[in-house]
Protein backbone atom coordinates (compact mmCIF):
# COMPACT_ATOMS: atom_id res chain seq x y z
CA UNK A 1 0.00 0.00 0.00
CA UNK A 2 1.45 3.47 -1.18
CA UNK A 3 1.16 6.38 0.94
CA UNK A 4 1.64 8.35 -1.53
CA UNK A 5 -1.63 10.10 -1.16
CA UNK A 6 -1.62 11.55 1.85
CA UNK A 7 -1.02 14.39 -0.66
CA UNK A 8 -5.22 15.03 -0.52
CA UNK A 9 -5.06 16.68 2.60
CA UNK A 10 -3.39 19.95 1.71
CA UNK A 11 -5.57 22.99 2.30
CA UNK A 12 -6.15 24.93 -1.40
CA UNK A 13 -3.88 27.73 -1.71
CA UNK A 14 -3.04 29.84 -4.59
CA UNK A 15 1.25 30.47 -6.06
CA UNK A 16 2.64 33.09 -6.60
CA UNK A 17 5.31 32.20 -9.36
CA UNK A 18 8.74 34.11 -8.54
CA UNK A 19 10.44 35.84 -11.69
CA UNK A 20 14.06 36.24 -10.93
CA UNK A 21 16.33 38.89 -11.17
CA UNK A 22 19.27 39.55 -13.10
CA UNK A 23 22.90 38.52 -10.95
CA UNK A 24 26.55 38.11 -11.89
CA UNK A 25 27.88 34.55 -10.85
CA UNK A 26 31.38 32.94 -11.88
CA UNK A 27 30.51 29.63 -11.00
CA UNK A 28 30.54 26.73 -13.62
CA UNK A 29 27.42 27.33 -16.19
CA UNK A 30 25.37 25.00 -15.66
CA UNK A 31 22.76 25.57 -18.20
CA UNK A 32 25.46 25.16 -20.77
CA UNK A 33 25.36 22.34 -23.32
CA UNK A 34 24.85 19.00 -21.59
CA UNK A 35 27.50 16.59 -21.12
CA UNK A 36 27.95 13.28 -22.70
CA UNK A 37 26.32 10.27 -21.11
CA UNK A 38 26.17 7.03 -21.20
CA UNK A 39 23.20 4.60 -20.90
CA UNK A 40 23.34 0.58 -19.78
CA UNK A 41 20.02 -1.79 -19.42
CA UNK A 42 19.80 -4.04 -16.58
CA UNK A 43 16.60 -5.68 -17.37
CA UNK A 44 14.20 -3.80 -16.74
CA UNK A 45 16.27 -0.62 -15.37
CA UNK A 46 18.43 1.98 -17.35
CA UNK A 47 21.11 3.49 -15.57
CA UNK A 48 22.79 7.06 -17.46
CA UNK A 49 25.70 8.29 -16.09
CA UNK A 50 28.25 11.66 -16.74
CA UNK A 51 30.94 10.36 -15.07
CA UNK A 52 29.95 11.91 -11.72
CA UNK A 53 25.99 11.56 -11.30
CA UNK A 54 24.13 8.26 -11.39
CA UNK A 55 20.41 7.83 -12.58
CA UNK A 56 18.49 4.99 -12.92
CA UNK A 57 14.84 4.52 -14.64
CA UNK A 58 12.37 1.67 -13.89
CA UNK A 59 11.08 0.90 -18.00
CA UNK A 60 8.90 -1.24 -16.30
CA UNK A 61 7.01 1.78 -14.69
CA UNK A 62 7.02 4.14 -17.14
CA UNK A 63 10.52 5.57 -16.88
CA UNK A 64 10.31 7.02 -13.54
CA UNK A 65 12.98 7.53 -11.53
CA UNK A 66 13.87 5.23 -9.12
CA UNK A 67 17.89 5.67 -8.91
CA UNK A 68 20.03 8.79 -7.96
CA UNK A 69 23.65 8.78 -6.70
CA UNK A 70 26.15 11.15 -6.89
CA UNK A 71 30.32 10.48 -6.21
CA UNK A 72 29.50 8.38 -2.98
CA UNK A 73 27.38 5.84 -5.57
CA UNK A 74 24.49 5.51 -2.95
CA UNK A 75 21.06 5.40 -4.07
CA UNK A 76 19.04 8.49 -1.98
CA UNK A 77 15.80 7.55 -3.51
CA UNK A 78 12.82 5.36 -2.15
CA UNK A 79 11.16 3.26 -5.24
CA UNK A 80 8.85 0.82 -2.48
CA UNK A 81 5.73 0.93 -4.94
CA UNK A 82 4.30 1.94 -8.21
CA UNK A 83 3.62 5.58 -6.15
CA UNK A 84 6.95 6.50 -4.69
CA UNK A 85 10.20 7.28 -7.35
CA UNK A 86 10.70 10.64 -8.55
CA UNK A 87 7.69 11.00 -10.55
CA UNK A 88 4.29 13.14 -12.41
CA UNK A 89 1.57 13.08 -10.89
CA UNK A 90 -1.18 15.20 -11.55
CA UNK A 91 -5.17 15.86 -10.22
CA UNK A 92 -8.56 16.34 -11.96
CA UNK A 93 -12.28 15.83 -11.22
CA UNK A 94 -13.60 13.54 -9.21
CA UNK A 95 -14.81 10.63 -11.26
CA UNK A 96 -16.28 7.40 -9.33
CA UNK A 97 -12.84 5.64 -8.73
CA UNK A 98 -11.96 4.90 -5.08
CA UNK A 99 -8.66 4.39 -3.11
CA UNK A 100 -8.62 2.81 -0.37
CA UNK A 101 -12.69 3.60 0.79
CA UNK A 102 -11.90 6.88 0.15
CA UNK A 103 -13.60 8.22 -3.46
CA UNK A 104 -10.76 9.54 -5.82
CA UNK A 105 -9.98 11.91 -9.00
CA UNK A 106 -8.67 11.58 -11.95
CA UNK A 107 -5.36 11.29 -11.28
CA UNK A 108 -2.64 10.03 -13.78
CA UNK A 109 1.13 9.14 -12.29
CA UNK A 110 3.79 7.73 -14.17
CA UNK A 111 4.69 4.83 -12.80
CA UNK A 112 1.60 2.85 -12.02
CA UNK A 113 -1.26 2.25 -10.05
CA UNK A 114 -2.15 1.20 -6.76
CA UNK A 115 -2.54 -2.38 -6.80
CA UNK A 116 0.75 -2.75 -8.95
CA UNK A 117 -0.26 -2.22 -12.08
CA UNK A 118 2.26 -0.87 -15.00
CA UNK A 119 2.80 2.01 -16.68
CA UNK A 120 3.42 1.94 -20.39
CA UNK A 121 7.18 3.08 -21.98
CA UNK A 122 5.55 4.17 -25.49
CA UNK A 123 9.92 5.35 -26.17
CA UNK A 124 12.60 5.77 -24.81
CA UNK A 125 16.41 6.19 -25.70
CA UNK A 126 19.57 9.02 -25.63
CA UNK A 127 19.39 11.63 -28.36
CA UNK A 128 21.49 14.25 -28.14
CA UNK A 129 23.09 13.29 -24.77
CA UNK A 130 19.44 13.66 -23.61
CA UNK A 131 17.69 10.06 -21.91
CA UNK A 132 14.03 11.10 -23.68
CA UNK A 133 11.18 9.06 -22.42
CA UNK A 134 7.75 9.18 -23.33
CA UNK A 135 5.16 7.29 -21.40
CA UNK A 136 1.53 6.39 -20.92
CA UNK A 137 0.65 6.68 -17.10
CA UNK A 138 -2.09 5.13 -15.11
CA UNK A 139 -4.79 6.03 -12.88
CA UNK A 140 -3.74 5.63 -9.25
CA UNK A 141 -7.16 4.69 -8.23
CA UNK A 142 -8.85 2.91 -10.44
CA UNK A 143 -5.26 0.94 -12.40
CA UNK A 144 -6.49 1.95 -15.96
CA UNK A 145 -4.52 3.36 -18.54
CA UNK A 146 -5.33 7.23 -18.76
CA UNK A 147 -5.20 6.92 -22.58
CA UNK A 148 -5.81 10.89 -23.18
CA UNK A 149 -2.82 11.67 -21.88
CA UNK A 150 1.15 11.59 -22.20
CA UNK A 151 4.08 11.97 -20.00
CA UNK A 152 7.43 12.64 -21.25
CA UNK A 153 10.70 13.48 -19.52
CA UNK A 154 14.12 14.50 -20.69
CA UNK A 155 17.07 13.80 -19.14
CA UNK A 156 20.18 16.01 -19.22
CA UNK A 157 23.58 15.70 -17.12
CA UNK A 158 26.16 18.94 -15.77
CA UNK A 159 28.39 18.46 -13.36
CA UNK A 160 26.72 16.99 -10.33
CA UNK A 161 23.22 18.55 -11.38
CA UNK A 162 20.34 16.60 -13.70
CA UNK A 163 18.42 18.47 -14.99
CA UNK A 164 14.87 16.91 -15.55
CA UNK A 165 12.43 18.62 -18.25
CA UNK A 166 8.58 17.04 -17.57
CA UNK A 167 6.14 17.50 -20.31
CA UNK A 168 2.55 16.25 -19.37
CA UNK A 169 0.19 16.36 -22.63
CA UNK A 170 -3.57 16.45 -22.42
CA UNK A 171 -4.50 16.06 -26.18
CA UNK A 172 -5.30 12.58 -26.76
CA UNK A 173 -9.09 10.98 -27.77
CA UNK A 174 -11.38 11.42 -24.45
CA UNK A 175 -9.40 14.53 -22.67
CA UNK A 176 -11.10 17.05 -21.13
CA UNK A 177 -11.16 19.76 -18.52
CA UNK A 178 -10.01 19.42 -14.94
CA UNK A 179 -10.65 21.83 -11.89
CA UNK A 180 -7.81 23.91 -10.86
CA UNK A 181 -6.36 21.66 -7.80
CA UNK A 182 -2.43 21.20 -6.17
CA UNK A 183 -0.28 19.39 -8.69
CA UNK A 184 2.76 17.45 -7.29
CA UNK A 185 5.74 18.88 -9.80
CA UNK A 186 7.02 16.25 -9.00
CA UNK A 187 6.25 13.88 -6.89
CA UNK A 188 9.85 12.92 -4.37
CA UNK A 189 10.42 9.64 -2.54
CA UNK A 190 14.02 9.51 -0.72
CA UNK A 191 15.55 7.19 1.37
CA UNK A 192 13.66 7.43 5.35
CA UNK A 193 17.69 7.14 6.61
CA UNK A 194 17.64 10.91 5.30
CA UNK A 195 15.22 12.45 7.87
CA UNK A 196 15.74 16.10 7.97
CA UNK A 197 14.10 18.22 5.55
CA UNK A 198 16.27 21.75 4.39
CA UNK A 199 15.49 24.83 3.00
CA UNK A 200 15.13 28.59 2.88
CA UNK A 201 11.67 30.27 3.81
CA UNK A 202 12.85 33.82 5.28
CA UNK A 203 12.21 37.38 3.76
CA UNK A 204 16.02 37.41 1.80
CA UNK A 205 16.75 34.35 -0.38
CA UNK A 206 19.44 33.76 -2.14
CA UNK A 207 21.53 35.68 0.40
CA UNK A 208 22.89 33.25 2.37
CA UNK A 209 20.40 33.81 5.12
CA UNK A 210 20.13 30.90 7.93
CA UNK A 211 18.47 27.24 6.58
CA UNK A 212 15.29 25.80 8.21
CA UNK A 213 16.06 22.21 9.20
CA UNK A 214 12.75 20.42 10.00
CA UNK A 215 11.91 16.19 10.20
CA UNK A 216 8.76 15.90 8.81
CA UNK A 217 5.86 13.80 10.68
CA UNK A 218 3.03 12.48 9.47
CA UNK A 219 0.45 13.30 7.78
CA UNK A 220 1.17 16.11 5.19
CA UNK A 221 2.47 19.49 6.24
CA UNK A 222 3.11 22.32 4.55
CA UNK A 223 6.33 25.00 3.85
CA UNK A 224 6.86 27.91 1.78
CA UNK A 225 10.90 27.64 0.21
CA UNK A 226 11.09 31.13 -0.78
CA UNK A 227 14.49 29.70 -2.49
CA UNK A 228 11.99 27.22 -4.26
CA UNK A 229 14.34 24.01 -3.61
CA UNK A 230 14.38 21.48 -0.71
CA UNK A 231 17.03 18.88 0.31
CA UNK A 232 16.40 15.55 2.43
CA UNK A 233 20.05 15.04 4.51
CA UNK A 234 21.53 13.00 7.21
CA UNK A 235 22.89 14.20 10.11
CA UNK A 236 26.04 15.60 8.40
CA UNK A 237 23.76 17.77 5.82
CA UNK A 238 24.41 15.28 3.12
CA UNK A 239 21.87 14.34 1.14
CA UNK A 240 19.83 15.36 -1.90
CA UNK A 241 18.37 18.36 -3.26
CA UNK A 242 15.63 19.09 -5.34
CA UNK A 243 14.86 22.43 -7.38
CA UNK A 244 12.03 23.28 -9.14
CA UNK A 245 11.88 26.77 -10.32
CA UNK A 246 8.83 29.05 -9.79
CA UNK A 247 7.55 26.69 -6.93
CA UNK A 248 7.97 28.04 -3.41
CA UNK A 249 5.12 26.03 -1.96
CA UNK A 250 5.48 22.33 -1.34
CA UNK A 251 3.97 19.16 0.76
CA UNK A 252 6.05 17.18 3.06
CA UNK A 253 5.72 14.17 5.38
CA UNK A 254 7.91 10.87 6.92
CA UNK A 255 6.05 8.02 6.73
CA UNK A 256 7.57 5.01 9.11
CA UNK A 257 5.82 2.01 7.85
CA UNK A 258 7.61 -1.10 8.61
CA UNK A 259 10.54 1.10 10.09
CA UNK A 260 12.87 -0.43 7.07
CA UNK A 261 14.93 2.45 5.22
CA UNK A 262 16.47 2.48 1.80
CA UNK A 263 15.53 2.03 -1.69
CA UNK A 264 12.88 -1.04 -0.93
CA UNK A 265 11.91 -0.44 2.78
CA UNK A 266 8.45 0.43 3.90
CA UNK A 267 9.28 3.53 5.54
CA UNK A 268 10.39 6.88 3.53
CA UNK A 269 10.61 10.74 3.56
CA UNK A 270 8.58 12.33 1.08
CA UNK A 271 7.81 16.12 -0.79
CA UNK A 272 6.89 17.59 -3.32
CA UNK A 273 7.11 21.17 -4.97
CA UNK A 274 3.77 22.17 -5.75
CA UNK A 275 1.33 24.59 -7.96
CA UNK A 276 -2.16 25.58 -8.07
CA UNK A 277 -3.96 24.94 -11.38
CA UNK A 278 -6.39 23.32 -13.70
CA UNK A 279 -5.67 20.52 -15.98
CA UNK A 280 -7.33 21.35 -19.48
CA UNK A 281 -8.02 19.52 -22.75
CA UNK A 282 -5.50 19.82 -25.28
CA UNK A 283 -3.37 21.89 -23.04
CA UNK A 284 0.81 21.20 -22.79
CA UNK A 285 2.51 21.85 -19.94
CA UNK A 286 6.37 21.87 -19.02
CA UNK A 287 8.20 22.30 -15.86
CA UNK A 288 11.88 21.97 -14.74
CA UNK A 289 13.09 20.02 -12.31
CA UNK A 290 16.99 19.97 -11.01
CA UNK A 291 18.77 17.04 -8.83
CA UNK A 292 22.04 17.40 -6.88
CA UNK A 293 23.73 15.00 -4.25
CA UNK A 294 26.30 16.19 -1.85
CA UNK A 295 26.72 18.73 1.39
CA UNK A 296 23.37 21.78 1.40
CA UNK A 297 25.60 24.54 1.06
CA UNK A 298 26.81 23.51 -2.42
CA UNK A 299 23.61 22.56 -3.61
CA UNK A 300 22.51 25.56 -2.20
CA UNK A 301 25.13 27.29 -4.24
CA UNK A 302 24.36 24.98 -7.41
CA UNK A 303 21.06 25.58 -7.63
CA UNK A 304 21.30 29.96 -7.19
CA UNK A 305 23.91 29.32 -9.95
CA UNK A 306 21.22 27.94 -12.26
CA UNK A 307 18.80 30.41 -11.17
CA UNK A 308 21.32 33.36 -12.02
CA UNK A 309 22.21 31.99 -15.13
CA UNK A 310 18.55 31.43 -16.63
CA UNK A 311 18.00 34.88 -15.65
CA UNK A 312 20.32 36.29 -17.95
Amino acid sequence: MSFKKAFGNIRMLSVIIIVFGMAVSCRENRLAAPDPITGKRQGDKYYVTNGQVRLGVDLARGGSIFYFSGAAGQNLLNHADEGRFIQQSYYGEPDGSNWHGKPWVWNPIQGGGSNGEKARILSFGIENDTLRIVSEPVHWASGQPVTEAEMEARITMKGDVVHIRYTLRNTGEGASDHPAAHQELPAVFVDFDLPYMVYYGGEKPWTGDTLTHVVPGWPNEEHTRTEEWGAYTDSTGWGIGVYTPGTPLCTAYRFAGDGVGGPDGGACSYFSPVRMFAVLKDMTFRYDVYLSEGKVEDMRAAFDSIRTESSR
